[in-house]
């Protein structure tokens, strides 16, 4: 499918016209027959290296996992929550069960079991991220098709993926660079006092591009706009929301004396933000977990393409099952950063693979993931 086509699809979407796509499979397969059983887990995931941001430093992240079962047929959902939106695992499931009511219902109305879903609290974005995916991944399934063709996409439109190099100790950041020698670009966090010393202990092990995420880390448009404009003759593309979310005002500054192109991450959450940050941004990261799941973004992306913004598609840190959902989605971007499973020591789930750095989705039905918490 073309982009321009791509985009009247998605229009569409956001003028909530999108209804399931339904053949003479899904016509006899009803999905009301019986009702939906439904398993919730919540695990911490023990990473590879601890993972530094400007706001803090994890060397566990605790996720939510949901399983939707009815005639026959479980679909899967992970919830990697942000605390930076007052979110957590134990909420995520505690929404789960909320959601029972909804999940009793047809299952083919996806589209409006996520306006449901998205009526029953104003957050929990991540929880209902989990939910679109296992709704999805369910249906998908039922009519014996991977997500990215029950969306129009083209498989072989998957894009390549960075490898994340969080805050720390300069020899270990180096340490990361060298562990993962295949990957063409990296994405380096930033935001601290020293990341003029990280940028250049990390030019000293790779010359690869890089691309800069600083998490709101430097506090003044001022300090922003000199950081930039140093990166910007050390091989970095872009730079990931330099200053805090509430700066949108000297967002604008910057972006007229930058040298780089700026991308939001923690400015946005949903397609009804992008008109009000659009004149502030050159891109905008979109993330399952802040927007509330596939179709959200979906919708994101029509919108951010008719005010002409590139787009990048990232995670947090998820497993294999979460990350296949994100991936099946990467044809309609510009830019992956889809390395969460790589940064966890242990993955329960196999799905999307990372050949070198190029993400291959597969042709198994609905997410196309295989394996369980439960």
């Amino acid at each position: 499918m073309q982009r321009k086509d791509f985009l009247k699809l998605g229009l569409a979407a956001a003028a909530g016209s999108l209804v399931p796509f339904r053949s003479g499979l899904a016509q006899a397969l009803t999905g009301g027959g019986s009702k939906t059983k439904l398993s919730v887990k919540v695990m911490d995931l023990k990473l590879q290296y601890a993972w530094g941001l400007s706001r803090g430093t994890w060397t566990t992240r605790r996720n939510a996992f949901v399983k939707i079962e009815r005639d026959g047929v479980a679909g899967l959902g992970e919830a990697a929550p942000i605390a930076r939106y007052n979110e957590n695992a134990e909420g995520a499931a505690a929404f789960f069960e909320k959601a029972r009511p909804v999940l009793e219902r047809d299952l083919w109305g996806y589209a409006v079991r996520w306006n449901e879903l998205e009526a029953l609290a104003p957050t929990e974005h991540a929880a209902k991220a989990a939910l679109d995916m296992a709704l999805l991944d369910w249906v998908g399934k039922k009519l014996q098709i991977p997500v990215w063709k029950l969306l129009g996409l083209n498989k072989d439109g998957a894009l390549k993926t960075t490898y994340s190099i969080g805050i720390d100790e300069v020899p270990v950041m180096q340490e990361k660079i060298r562990a993962y020698p295949d990957f063409s670009v990296y994405k380096i966090k930033v935001g601290t006092k020293d990341d003029r010393k990280i940028i250049e202990g990390i030019r000293a092990v790779t010359s690869k591009p890089l691309r800069v995420d600083a998490n709101e880390g430097w506090k003044t448009k001022e300090e922003a706009l000199e950081n930039i404009n140093w990166m910007a003759g050390l091989g970095v593309e872009y730079v990931e929301q330099p200053m805090p979310a509430e700066m949108i005002q000297d967002f604008a500054w910057l972006k007229e004396r930058s040298k780089l192109p700026i991308y939001a991450d923690e400015s946005l959450m949903k397609a009804s933000d992008i008109p009000r940050i659009a004149p502030y941004f050159d891109g905008l990261n979109i993330k399952l977990m802040k927007c509330g799941g596939i179709q959200e973004a979906v919708r994101m992306v029509a919108m951010a393409r008719a005010l002409g913004l590139q787009l990048m598609i990232g995670c947090m840190v998820e497993t294999s099952l979460a990350i296949s959902a994100a991936a099946a989605l990467t044809p309609l971007f510009d830019h992956a950063d889809l390395d969460g499973n790589l940064l966890s020591a242990t993955d329960p789930f196999k799905g999307v693979k990372t050949v070198k750095d190029q993400l291959v989705l597969n042709d198994k039905p609905g997410l196309g993931v295989e394996g369980s918490v439960w």
